[in-house]
This record gives C-alpha cells, sequence and structure tokens, in this order.
C-alpha cells in the first residue's frame, strides 16, 4: 500500500544537500512510527515531483536509506520500509555507548567527546 509521505515538508535552503533533508525526514518518520513497517514508498518520480525535486536527489536518498536498513528497494515492486527499521535505533544506541565508554577510557571529558562527534558529523563537512 503506497502512501503520501512528506506532505508537510519543504527543501530548506540551508548548507545541507537536499538529498540529506529528504533522507533524514523519511528515517525520523520510520523512526517515529509516523512511515509503518512494510508501507511501499512512493515511486522515485512520484516523490521527487511532490517535493520539486529532481529524481536522483530522491534516487540518493531513498539508496542512502536503504544503506541504513531502514528501506528495501524491491525493484519494479517499489521501496518498502522493512521490518529491520527500528532496530538501526538499537545499534546506534550501541554504538553511541562503546563510544561514551571508550572516551571516558581515554579520559576525555564529555564536552571533549561531543567535540569529536561535532568534528565528524557528515553536515559540518
Amino acid at each position: 500500500m503506497t502512501m503520501t509521505i512528506l506532505a508537510d515538508f519543504t527543501v530548506s535552503s540551508e548548507d545541507i544537500p537536499p538529498y540529506r533533508q529528504v533522507r533524514r525526514a523519511i528515517a525520523q518518520d520510520i523512526r517515529e512510527g509516523t512511515i509503518a513497517v512494510g508501507t511501499k514508498l512512493p515511486t522515485v518520480r512520484s516523490l521527487a515531483a511532490q517535493l520539486n525535486l529532481a529524481t536522483n536527489t530522491v534516487a540518493r536518498a531513498y539508496k542512502e536509506l536503504e544503506e541504513l536498513g531502514l528501506v528495501e528497494g524491491r525493484g519494479r515492486a517499489g521501496t518498502i520500509v522493512t521490518p529491520g527499521a527500528g532496530r538501526t535505533s538499537a545499534k546506534i544506541a550501541s554504538n553511541a555507548t562503546w563510544f561514551a565508554r571508550s572516551a571516558e577510557g581515554a579520559g576525555l571529558s564529555l564536552q571533549a567527546a561531543l567535540d569529536l562527534v561535532r568534528a565528524a558529523w557528515p553536515s559540518n563537512k
């Protein structure tokens, strides 16, 4: 079942590329349950037209969502939100716990550890 997604979404003029904004918005909706597991996302062309973006922009967002394990591209059958979508947050939480313990073990302050994360954050590059 295909649904309308990102009905209120607009690409902002911030320094973050449009494909990242689309990816972030869809990922957030999946994690919050606004887009349920098993939902068929709109076609790349359909969502691109809805958002007034190039098809390559939406295709890249979908590709990265697939790499994150949030969706699965099924060719002509479309792009579906995967059952493993909820596990992504658990994996990130586990990685964050590991990082926090490692940073503390290395003698870093919370601020120094946060500075490392900020420096590594993709939109800061």
